[in-house]
């Protein structure tokens, strides 16, 4: 399966992505200067979650691009159905 996304919905994922990038630099900085653990917590469940959403948006884009190809036969249904569930599941 193909990345295949409209330029604004990549500009979105893009945009998570290199925010949960510069979370993760922050974080490894709080870890270096001994800060409170607490807040490092918070902000690994903070980053975590961005990194959830840039998934999910890109499966559901996938998702989206498959269901526009609604001439597919039973057996590749099937099989995308099956990727795409693995994809979903790797995320949970």
């Amino acid at each position: 399966m193909e990345l295949e996304m409209a330029a604004d919905e990549l500009k979105s994922v893009l945009n998570r992505l290199r925010r949960a990038q510069g979370q993760i630099a922050g974080i490894i900085k709080m870890i270096e200067e001994g800060r409170d653990c607490e807040d490092v917590i918070t902000q690994l469940a903070a980053v975590s979650r961005a990194l959830d959403r840039a998934g999910f948006a890109i499966i559901a884009t996938g998702l989206q691009h498959c269901m526009a190809e609604g001439g597919q036969e039973a057996g590749d249904r099937d099989q995308m159905r099956a990727r795409l569930e693995k994809l979903f599941l790797s995320l949970a």
